[in-house]
């Protein structure tokens, strides 16, 4: 039963102010409840997009009940970072074809731990205020909606792209979730749409890999095929990936509400070892011992080094023919991994050399 001696308008207040003292951009209170989106995904499943990303379709109605995921929860509170290194040269880079492009929420720190612990913080000062309270964070680790929720709880809408977009800050920015049994007063759910009859991001995909508006085929996604297939990626693809390593960031670049970006302040989201400013054969050069030293504590660290191997011969196969990128090829044509080593002859096949 709820406390009749706590303001919960009062307290929801002082959550928000709380949370922005804490590094959080923008906060919303939702029920948990993510309307439509249960049959969107539904259909999104059904249609097979999700592809090797099989944890999307597990978990039963706990990705979509709240309630059912953490018993006991009323409602969900949203935050949202920003994480936009300042200056990264984006457009630079990917023009660039000997650069390595990497997505830029990747060039830091990795951001799971650090929304956790300041979500943990904010747990921790809510109690303070209220007494115990039941409460589980999340910060994209669990079946959680995150964007639905964000959107049902006024932080934006989900734009054609499927990224959620904020009229004020775009879409480059991280999501994290405290799950409650307080019953905290909610906000509006975003219902308009921005995007009107905008394209842009549709049509921009190097992949060609949204189906539709508001619809990805995870399947032709550059983010999917770095990070999330274990496999050989699909020959076809491999030239239209130009020099993007790990991720993708198009689709959030041709997005005209990203102009209102905001750069971050987080330090521990400032890029690492040069990696804004990396070419191909440096980070191709890179032996295993160099690989985790320098993605320790990072996102990149997830893919390992054989698929990091696999990625960096697909972009040095679409970069500019000459003799460092033939030998820097050539040194790893007879790799142990069978995975490598047949990208790494794809790659030397565009250079019209034959091993």
């Amino acid at each position: 039963m709820p406390d009749s001696t706590i303001d919960y308008a009062e307290l929801a207040d002082n959550i928000r102010l709380i949370a922005s003292e804490m590094g959080f951009q923008q906060t919303g209170i939702s029920e948990p409840d993510i309307g439509q989106h249960e049959a969107w995904l539904d259909s999104w499943l059904r249609a097979g997009y999700h592809g090797e990303m099989e944890w999307m379709a597990s978990h039963g109605s706990k990705r979509t009940q709240p309630a059912e995921l953490v018993p006991g929860t009323r409602r969900v509170i949203s935050v949202r970072m920003d994480y936009l290194p300042t200056d990264t040269s984006m457009a630079k880079r990917l023009a660039n074809p000997d650069a390595a492009y990497i997505s830029r929420y990747a060039l830091g720190r990795d951001y799971h731990k650090l929304i956790r612990r300041r979500l943990q913080r904010l747990a921790d000062r809510v109690q303070e205020l209220a007494g115990p309270f039941g409460y589980r964070a999340f910060v994209d680790s669990a079946p959680v909606m995150e964007r639905a929720l964000a959107s049902r709880s006024g932080l934006g809408w989900i734009g054609k792209n499927t990224m959620l977009l904020n009229r004020k800050a775009g879409s480059f920015f991280f999501l994290g979730e405290l799950y409650t049994d307080l019953p905290l007063p909610v906000d509006q759910p975003y219902t308009e749409d921005h995007c009107g009859r905008c394209s842009a991001c549709l049509d921009k995909c190097p992949t060609g890999a949204f189906v539709g508006e508001h619809v990805l085929d995870a399947r032709r996604c550059i983010s999917y095929l770095t990070i999330e297939l274990k496999g050989a990626i699909p020959e076809e693809l491999r030239p239209l990936m130009g020099n993007r390593v790990f991720g993708c960031d198009d689709c959030q670049l041709v997005c005209p509400w990203n102009r209102f970006a905001k750069d971050t302040s987080e330090a521990d989201f400032t890029p690492r070892h040069s990696l804004d400013q990396a070419d191909l054969i440096d980070l191709f050069r890179w032996d295993e011992q160099t690989f985790l030293k320098n993605t320790e504590g990072s996102p990149i660290r997830r893919v390992g080094y054989e698929r990091w191997l696999r990625n960096l011969a697909i972009g040095l196969g679409n970069a500019t023919s000459s003799l460092p990128v033939i030998q820097a090829l050539q040194a790893r044509a007879q790799h142990p991994s069978e995975l490598v080593s047949e990208h790494v002859r794809w790659a030397l096949s565009r250079h019209s050399i034959n091993t």
